[in-house]
């Protein structure tokens, strides 16, 4: 047996609303980070490229006012006073702080201590930028390498303040309109998931409230065509559901009322037999009840399959069959009945094979019917009977035809006798049947995509009834011939 699988409640289940917002949500907040990320990126990198100048143009500043003097040998020195440097160097929001050292590395001016950033080696790059700590602070640095007038080395230094507040303002103007943007976004597609999902809100509160006798095709607007199609989904549903009940309701109907008769002659058959103290009346009696109980199964059978084409217009299953064997099947299962009615039954064309694409049980159920009918019904007054059940191909279609040489009928009651429940002069002067057969020969047909007709035999006396096939995988080519009648 198949398990069947566990569903989780429906409180753990997210709806589809929440599900929709997050699988916009998510994504659009990753693509806004990564933006505000590389946006970060790239106002720092810039502003460090504005300072990093700013910070080269006073190294050459100070590098411009370092001379030689006029002792001997001449030794470099700055010509301004550490008041002008400051004075050069002045900043209103930053501390600014210099030193000059010679080739040596003795300090010529400016502030003791100050260095280039650590991996800075003296003389292999002429300008190098980067951060250094100084005083307890954190500071941008750049080191110029001069030859001019002399060998000598400039680090310049000053304070982030300003570059840190500055780019907190960028990303402050950047990122807050970003994220109110994202915020708006979010209230807009929560209000427009809420209106697209509200006709699928509709047609579940439909479905709550339907009762469950009401199969009437119900109606929602919607914008969409998923809204549409899972309404036409559920109408169709209905409309199966409908047909089922249908069924269901005639076959109990039919049942009701086709077999109160047989039972009721049944149970007056044995009532009358009961008041009677005769063995020969008693099996008279019971002979009657067997007749009867016989014709009572066999309508029994009747709306039984009367029940099974309702039910197989959406369950039938086509398969390759050969209807050639299926005849002769049923002419041998007849065969035996058939001599006890003294009807010559027989078989034209079976003998090579045909194969078509149909249902067997559908197809048997065909043959039975007409054959019984034609047995019961097709008895000529002043001849032996005879049926015949012939098979032919005409291009691309298989005829299945069932001829008795009988009274024949009227075309008025040939149209008739295709109706169920609808029986003919000589099923009710027989009191055999409820006129099923031939309603269930027609069902069966329109499920097999097939046609069925009754027409008398021309020039002469008979009934033939015609199933036709058409459309079908190709046959073979079906031959004339009679075969041994049982």
């Amino acid at each position: 047996m198949t398990p069947v699988p566990q569903l989780r409640p429906l409180a753990e289940k997210p709806s589809l609303r929440t599900k929709l917002m997050r699988h916009v949500l998510v994504p659009l907040a990753i693509v806004w980070l990564i933006g505000t990320l590389l946006s970060a990126g790239i106002a720092n990198y810039f502003a460090q490229k504005a300072f990093d100048r700013s910070l080269l143009d006073d190294a050459y500043a100070v590098a411009g006012h370092v001379r030689l003097n006029d002792a001997w040998p001449p030794q470099l020195e700055v010509d301004l006073s550490s008041t002008e440097i400051a004075s050069l160097l002045f900043d209103q929001s930053e501390s600014m702080f210099f030193a000059v050292y010679r080739e040596n590395g003795s300090l010529m001016a400016g502030h003791a201590g100050l260095k280039g950033p650590a991996d800075w080696v003296p003389g292999l790059s002429a300008i190098e930028f980067g951060d250094v700590h100084f005083q307890g602070q954190p500071m941008r640095s750049v080191v110029l390498h001069q030859l001019k007038p002399g060998p000598f080395t400039i680090v310049v230094a000053q304070t982030n303040r300003s570059r840190t507040r500055l780019l907190e303002q960028l990303l402050g103007y950047s990122i807050l309109p970003q994220l109110l943007l994202l915020v708006l976004i979010a209230i807009w597609l929560r209000s427009a998931i809420a209106r697209d999902l509200q006709p699928l809100v509709d047609l579940e509160l439909a479905v709550e409230l339907r009762d469950a006798a009401d199969l009437e095709p119900m109606v929602v607007s919607s914008n969409t065509q998923d809204v549409d199609k899972l309404n036409a989904a559920i109408n169709a549903l209905f409309a199966r559901i409908q047909d089922g009940l249908n069924a269901q309701r005639e076959f109990s109907g039919n049942v009701a009322h086709e077999l109160r008769t047989p039972l009721a002659g049944i149970r007056a058959l044995a009532e009358y037999g009961l008041q009677s103290d005769q063995p020969q009346a008693w099996r008279e009696q019971l002979e009657r009840i067997q007749d009867s109980s016989k014709r009572a199964s066999h309508l029994a059978d009747q709306l039984l399959a009367l029940a099974l084409a309702d039910e197989s217009d959406l369950t039938l299953r086509r398969e390759s069959v050969r209807l050639d064997l299926l005849v002769t099947n049923a002419i041998v299962e007849a065969s035996a009945r058939a001599r006890g009615m003294n009807v010559d039954l027989g078989a034209e064309g079976v003998e090579q094979a045909v194969t078509i694409m149909g249902n067997a049980a559908l197809i048997s159920g065909i043959l039975n019917n007409l054959i019984d009918n034609a047995m019961r019904y097709g008895k000529p007054s002043q001849v032996p009977a005879e049926v015949t059940v012939r098979l032919s191909a005409v291009e691309d279609r298989i005829e299945l035809t069932v001829i008795d040489n009988g009274p024949g009928l009227t075309p008025e009651e040939c149209e008739q006798l295709l109706a169920r429940g609808t029986q003919g002069i000589a099923g009710q002067a027989m009191r055999q049947g409820a006129g099923f057969g031939l309603s269930i020969v027609t069902r069966y047909a329109h499920l097999l995509g097939a046609t069925f007709w009754l027409q008398n035999v021309p020039h002469q006396q008979g009934l033939e009834a015609h199933v036709v096939f058409v459309n079908l995988r190709p046959a073979a080519t079906l031959g004339t011939l009679n075969t041994e009648r049982a």
